[in-house]
């Protein structure tokens, strides 16, 4: 019976019945759930939800669509919002399971593999950058011929300059070469919930010393290839540094491997059988099976770019080239194109593919640039986006495709509208590299002379197009927080008041290691769309009262979370591990009630670390501010080991 027949109002009923409407009504509702803070729906025309009027709700603090799920945020109080919900509707709620598996029909294909690479790449992206700036300011050094009437580069005329590009390579390898396939496959085995070390040592296997080099195949006979023999058969010695769709495809392997032997093997033995079984069949595939798969499709994709640069149809191949080749820079086969060039320079005394490379990286830089100019007032973005697009125009696009314009997706495609035009520029004046050199803006100096001007206007193609197009749609698709947008001067000038009133002191809640909220790897938590906080790597298992404050919200189902209430009206929730509202409660017990006033350091619930492994999650504990904010100033510190009960991690003012 709902709450209306019952003639009883629900605190939420009001609200239920706009966003109902709001949402496109009971018939356009699919499936929907709850978690700790959040209304999940599977709508069935996502298109008629009307997503600025539901933000401008009073008791919506925000929205967002991830994997299928049109997602709104309540707070606190969202099991109380959720039942009036379900009452004005006349629905019957369902499990986050059920909901997430209705949500597949909302994503295509494309959307689910880029979604699972995004995920796979976010742990990475700080070493990208890195490696990113490495490598360009080697290109710079070492490939730009400006000294002795342009016969040497710097390097060339300096022994320290030289010295410097060699040991910059040990961080730049580390990263690209070595980083990569290792990193992928760790963060596949840590996305899945499965031995992360187990990731790690078949990431080494990708890219030991004993195997041939990926970049020397091309270069090297097949029967000069070395073997591993076993009498009947033999398997290429071939290294995958680099290479992104052979780690990918072992970690995935490695994983399921592993989740197989866990189901048929008794406990008794599972420490010695699983991680061996799993881990040696999935060496085995990767090398035997994955690697010269993954060769196959670079091979030919290889043959269909060289007649493609060399046929009569080359401007519409420019246009197909343009446009797909940063896609292939994802995959870690545009590797492949180098020995494509090497051919065209022996027997054409120059290459046209590699200025439509330089111009792709340009291309992508500038969707870059336009993001670092919507993005001004977004000084986390900007972190991100600087560095990127100095790595990008030096001609390193890893850092810009996996950092930003992947993240949003419209860069991504307007860089690759933009580099398409410029290929199409390019190859219809005929610009010719002398050979391969710098992949960005310095890569006209790669140029033979006669072209360089030709290249500067497509150059200048691959500058304005990008800008132009991700300028005019991200004006559309950013959100105002994604901008910087989201303070307004009314709202700055209470904060700077509120700096003036008592400081509460918040107390660890558990003892382990502190860590920004951004680095808990969860797409709600890390993107602090419920509040920003920070997350603790536990060593004990008893959650204390990071101050005093009033219990608001239990989840009696799954016991895995708390909401508190504190004296200034701040609103702070304890989320124990990643996913851990499917274990329905298993290894979780409450020490509190809902309403009960509790001081600093009070246990509040237990938990057990070993079943969370067990049921494959990760226990990091997160705490989010996630209302009572406006007017306050909190100082988060997120570093070093914490002692719970004693170690002081936020200031609330």
């Amino acid at each position: 019976m709902g709450l209306e027949r019952r003639g009883i109002m629900g605190k939420y009923t009001e609200d239920s019945k706009e966003l109902l409407k709001l949402i496109g009504g009971k018939e356009n509702i699919a499936a929907v759930s709850h978690c700790m803070t959040r209304m999940r729906f599977v709508l069935n025309q996502p298109d008629q939800a009307d997503v600025k009027a539901i933000e401008g709700m009073k008791t919506v603090k925000g929205s967002f669509t991830q994997a299928g799920q049109f997602q709104v945020i309540i707070g606190n109080d969202v099991a109380e919002f959720y039942n009036d919900f379900i009452a004005v509707a006349g629905i019957e709620g369902v499990s986050k399971e059920a909901v997430k598996a209705a949500a597949k029909k909302n994503q295509n294909l494309l959307q689910r593999i880029v979604g699972v690479i995004a995920e796979i790449f976010a742990p990475l992206i700080p070493a990208i950058i890195v490696g990113g700036l490495i490598l360009g300011f080697r290109n710079i050094i070492d490939s730009l011929y400006l000294f002795e009437n342009g016969t040497k580069t710097l390097c060339d005329i300096s022994q320290f300059w030289s010295g410097v590009d060699s040991f910059l390579w040990l961080i730049g390898e580390a990263v690209f070469q070595v980083g990569i396939p290792v990193g992928i496959c760790w963060s596949v085995a840590r996305k899945m919930g499965t031995t992360e070390m187990l990731g790690i040592v078949l990431g080494l296997t990708l890219v030991s010393g004993q195997l041939l080099n990926a970049y020397s195949v091309a270069t090297t006979a097949a029967e000069e290839i070395p073997k591993w023999d076993f009498g009947w058969f033999q398997i290429n010695m071939i290294g995958y540094q680099a290479q992104v769709i052979p780690a990918i495809l072992a970690a995935f392997t490695l994983v399921y491997l592993e989740r197989f032997f866990k189901k048929i093997t008794p406990q008794a033995i599972s420490m010695i059988v699983v991680p061996f079984f799993s881990l040696l069949l999935s060496v085995i595939a990767a090398h035997w099976v994955l690697g010269p798969i993954g060769w196959k499709i670079g091979s030919a994709i290889s043959s269909v770019i060289y007649a493609g640069i060399t046929g009569s149809f080359r401007v519409i191949f420019a246009a197909i080239f343009g446009f797909f080749y940063a896609p292939l820079v994802i995959t870690g086969l545009h590797h492949m194109s180098n020995a494509i060039d090497f051919q065209l320079v022996s027997d054409y005394q120059g290459t046209m593919l590699w200025p439509m490379i330089a111009l792709s990286n340009i291309a992508q830089g500038s969707a870059v640039l336009a993001m670092i100019r919507l993005q001004k007032k977004n000084a986390r973005a900007q972190e991100v986006n600087v560095p990127a697009c100095i790595s990008c125009y030096l001609g390193v696009t890893e850092p810009a495709i996996f950092g930003v314009n992947l993240k949003y997706m419209f860069p991504f495609i307007c860089g690759m509208i933009g580099s398409a035009a410029a290929a199409v520029v390019s190859v219809s004046l005929m610009v010719t590299a002398n050979a391969v050199g710098v992949g960005g803006i310095p890569g006209i100096l790669s140029i033979q002379p006669q072209y360089m001007i030709s290249f500067a206007i497509a150059m200048a193609v691959a500058i304005v197009v990008p800008f132009v197009l991700t300028s005019i749609v991200g004006k559309k698709k950013l959100s105002k927080e994604d901008r910087g947008l989201g303070i307004s001067e009314k709202e700055e000038e209470k904060i700077e008041d509120a700096r003036k009133a008592d400081t509460i002191e918040v107390r660890a809640f558990l003892s382990g290691k502190l860590m920004p909220i951004e680095e808990v790897g969860d797409g709600v938590f890390s993107e602090k769309i419920l509040g920003d906080g920070l997350a603790i790597e536990p060593e004990s298992e008893t959650v204390l009262a990071p101050c005093d404050g009033t219990i608001s919200t239990l989840m009696e189902d799954s016991r895995h979370a708390v909401g508190m209430v504190l004296e200034n009206g701040t609103e702070l929730l304890i989320h124990v591990g990643l996913d851990t509202v499917q274990m329905k409660g298993e290894g979780f017990t409450y020490l509190v009630k809902e309403n009960e006033a509790v001081k600093a350091g009070t246990p509040l619930l237990t938990f057990s670390r070993e079943k969370i492994r067990q049921a494959g999650k990760r226990d990091v504990t997160v705490l989010a501010f996630t209302d009572g904010i406006e007017g306050k100033t909190i100082s988060l510190y997120a570093n070093g080991f914490a002692e719970a009960g004693k170690t002081k991690i936020a200031d609330i003012q």
